[in-house]
Order: structure tokens, then sequence, then C-alpha cells
């Protein structure tokens, strides 16, 4: 039985829009953030068979990357594991011996890409901030695009109770990360004086994680430069714009 089907909409618990609240998540998955408050449970839970030779491995990878391209191209609610294992070359029987349902395999599919999916951490500490924070997130967002997922994800949120919830703190976390980058720029006497870091630090995240929605609503591709001169002027006055370090 395909476990996201089962599961009530949770509408409450998370905005499906906010998307850098998804790519949050990689970092849960990752490094178990806040699993401890979440007991023993894990997202991806266990797998029925892990295989370890060559053939056995590349007809999962065969499954992975027919889930990948068939939920982006469909979506996740009208993909079935059946089509994903037809698009593969392979019986049903085949699928439910790597994937308990296909909820576990996205969720396989976005620990595989981890590493390219992590949002950038801003480094408030550089010779120019403006062009150092341009770049990052320029190459973050086209990565993004190549890999896709993310357009699949608020299917799936608006299902998973669970993951919304997980997502909620790891939402969090990230704000505690930005905040922490701002106030040792703030220590090193950097900032404007009477800037609010927290607020700074929600406003940065909000921008950054509706990036992808104003690209889509707009029709009109981010300009960089012009974002990373954006948040640095909330954060730095203009005599420490070029060169933080050197005053």
């Amino acid at each position: 039985m395909n476990r996201s089907s089962s599961i009530a909409p949770n509408q409450n618990s998370v905005n499906h829009n906010e998307l850098w609240f998804i790519f949050c998540s990689m970092v849960l998955l990752s490094r178990g953030d806040c699993m401890a408050e979440h007991g023993d449970r894990e997202l991806v839970g266990v797998f029925p068979y892990v295989p370890k030779q060559e053939r056995a491995q590349q007809k999962r990878n065969s499954l992975l990357e027919s889930g990948r391209e068939l939920f982006i191209k469909n979506g996740y609610e009208p993909t079935t594991a059946k089509e994903i294992a037809a698009h593969a070359g392979v019986a049903i029987g085949t699928f439910y011996r790597y994937f308990s349902d296909k909820r576990q395999l996205l969720l396989s599919l976005l620990q595989n890409q981890l590493d390219k999916m992590l949002p950038p951490e801003p480094n408030w500490i550089k010779t120019n901030p403006e062009e150092f924070m341009a770049g990052i997130l320029e190459n973050h967002y086209k990565q993004l695009e190549q890999i896709g997922l993310h357009q699949v994800l608020p299917e799936l949120l608006i299902r998973d109770p669970e993951l919304a919830e997980v997502l909620i703190q790891s939402r969090k976390n990230w704000h505690t990360r930005i905040l922490t980058g701002l106030q040792h720029a703030k220590e090193k006497g950097l900032t404007w004086p009477d800037l609010e870091l927290e607020m700074v630090a929600w406003s940065i995240l909000i921008i950054l994680e509706n990036i992808p929605k104003k690209d889509k609503e707009s029709g009109m591709k981010t300009d960089y430069v012009e974002l990373a001169k954006l948040i640095c002027r909330m954060v730095f006055p203009p005599e420490w714009m070029i060169s933080p370090n050197q005053k």
C-alpha cells in the first residue's frame, strides 16, 4: 500500500510554497538535527532489501532514476510504483524488493542528492560579500533546477504530516544558523549598529525561500547580483560593502 495515500492532508502544518523550507529538510535527513525530538523514527524507514551485488545495485539505481523522471514529469501523486517499475524495465515485484512504497523511493532520491540540494550558508565576513553571495546563490539555484525534485515535494508535504512536522523544526534551525552568522559579523563591528538581527535573519530566509516561486510567477529569472546587493545592504552600512575586513 502506498503510505502517502493513507495520510490525511494537514494544510496548517506547512506552507508548501516555501521551497527554502523544503531544502532545510535535506540538512535534517543527512545530519539528524532534530531526530531526538521525534524518537527513533526515521523518515526514510527500513529498506526491504539493500543490494550488494553490482547487477542488483544497477536495478535499484534504475528504479531511482525512473522515479525521479516520472515524479518531475507527472507529479508525485499520479505516479505509481507500477509505472516506475515499467519505466525502469523491471517487474513490479522488483520495485517492492527494494522499496516499501514510492514515498520511500522519493526520500531515497533526496538523500542521494543532499550535497547538491543543501542551501548555501551566507558568509558575511568576506572581502566582497555581494560578489560571494551572488555566486553561491546562482550556483545553488542552477543545481536545484537540474535535479528538479523540488517541484515534487510540495505534493508530498501536504499529505505527510510526519515530514511536515520535521520540516517546521528544520526551518527554525536554518534561521538559527543564519542568525549566528549575523551575530558573528555584528561582533566584528561590520553590521549596522542598531540592526535587529533576528528579524533580519527571518527576512533573509523568507526572501531566499521564495525565489523559485517569484521566478515562476513573474516569468523572469532572478538577477543574483541584485539579490545579493539587496540582502547585503540590509546587513552592512555603505562603508563596509566593498571590503568589510579593511576598514
